[in-house]
């Protein structure tokens, strides 16, 4: 009998040890098809069949940087194809904001494997077909823009808005009454707030039950989580993606307590992002994937720059794949303070904790005498906010949670850039800009 619980049950109930299996299975027949198919991987793997997962660790890692410069010394796709380009039927592409885009291919079947994984992950929160859907994410090579064809696979009426002026956007959901939307967390912040100005309760003039998030740390910090759902009385569901390997491939039940991995899809590694090792459940490292059924462009341990943490505990909804527990920043977005690592996350976690400011912030880092400063501009709910309080506030805040000392400036309602995709957190003066 079908479990209406699960839109795959056979998959995501899975024990440990089968899914072990099946996935050595999969690597195994990665390996053989990409050695046979790309000059890249013929030069660079050293065997085509490993007796267990831990040898994983024996392989090579594959970086953005290595695909970009294949990418450029062979266009459009570079030399870790391992299909012939008539089998290509779409690309998407990164947003370009480490260097140039990469572009990431599909074949027929890694199209409809992506959805099908969609699917599964809007199953699994709760999405049926009666339910209506509005996609606000960017369409334009964005790997996030065909994931509204998943929710339509499981049969929801799907409004595809797109990245459109919010007046426009909050138009659409009056008039409508879509059940959920996705879009970043930012956005999903910054529209609550607008529909308010408009006059619109988004509690309660309009129908959202489920908001998807994706992009930004902030669907793994319990503030900005809190923040949105209080706004608009909804739930708030994290997913993550990578347009290297697809869309989402990891995201959020409706236990709300980490985002499924799609383990049939990819195969995951935690490590120290300076040793290489890997880091133990629990602990933050450097998330590398590996491709376990792409076949346009298989990727063998791809360093994805983003920092996690996980759980290998079933779930109490009875899905048994590894869960990560957040996404906490990037790498590259990794600022050392003083001798003191920090996330702009961790920033962010501060921020959206005080009821008294609006939660937009950015973050100034420069040098002085030879030294980093760090300066915090945030910004107030309203005119009648004791600025003074919340600068002292925010101050000993950040030096009690975080070990940093940074000036805090609070400015007025509404001074603050907002953004509709991606926010852009932290200015370093030192020499470049971070998003």
């Amino acid at each position: 009998m079908n479990d209406n619980r699960f839109w795959a049950p056979s998959i995501e109930t899975m024990p440990g040890e089968k899914r072990a299996r099946h996935q050595i299975s999969l690597l195994n027949h990665t390996l053989q098809m990409a050695v046979a198919g790309s000059p890249y991987y013929r030069a660079h793997l050293p065997t085509t069949r490993l007796d267990s997962l831990d040898e994983i660790r024996s392989l090579p890692f594959m970086t953005k940087g290595v695909i970009r410069d294949r990418q450029e010394a062979a266009p459009p796709f570079g030399d870790l194809v391992a299909v012939p380009e008539e089998e290509i039927i779409y690309i998407s592409a990164s947003s370009g904001s480490t260097g140039s885009p990469t572009a990431s291919p599909f074949t027929a079947d890694d199209f409809d494997r992506w959805m099908e994984v969609e699917a599964r992950i809007f199953y699994g929160t709760g999405l049926r077909s009666h339910h209506r859907y509005c996609h606000a994410l960017n369409f334009s090579l964005f790997v996030g823009g065909p994931c509204v064809l998943g929710a339509q696979r499981l049969g929801a009426l799907c409004i595809h808005a797109g990245t459109i002026p919010s007046e426009r956007l909050l138009h659409i959901l009056s008039q409508f009454q879509p059940h959920a939307i996705w879009t970043t967390p930012s956005y999903a912040w910054y529209l609550g707030e607008t529909a308010e100005r408009e006059g619109i309760d988004p509690a309660n003039d309009l129908a959202i039950e489920r908001i998807y998030v994706a992009g930004e740390p902030g669907g793994s910090i319990p503030a900005t989580r809190h923040r949105i759902e209080t706004l608009w009385d909804a739930k708030v569901f994290d997913f993550f993606g990578i347009s290297d390997i697809f869309g989402a491939c990891a995201g959020e039940c409706t236990e709300q307590a980490g985002m499924h991995i799609a383990e049939d899809q990819v195969l995951v590694e935690v490590i120290d992002p300076v040793t290489g090792e890997p880091v133990n459940e629990g602990e933050r490292g450097e998330m590398v994937l590996t491709t376990l059924q792409k076949r346009a462009r298989p990727l063998i341990r791809f360093r994805t720059g983003d920092i996690v943490s996980f759980t290998d505990e079933p779930c109490a909804c009875g899905r048994t794949h590894r869960r990560l527990l957040g996404v906490h920043g990037r790498t590259d977005d990794m600022l050392i303070i003083k001798g003191v690592n920090l996330f702009p996350g961790d920033i962010e976690a501060v921020v959206r904790s005080a009821p008294d400011l609006s939660g937009e912030y950015r973050v100034i880092v420069d040098r002085r005498s030879q030294l980093d400063t760090l300066t915090l501009e945030v910004e107030a709910r309203t005119v009648a906010t004791d600025l003074l309080r919340q600068r002292t506030e925010i101050a000993r805040e950040l030096k009690a949670r975080l070990g940093i000392s940074a000036e805090v400036s609070v400015l007025p309602p509404d001074s603050l850039p907002r953004e509709t995709h991606k926010a852009r957190r932290i200015v370093d003066r030192r020499g470049s800009v971070w998003g």
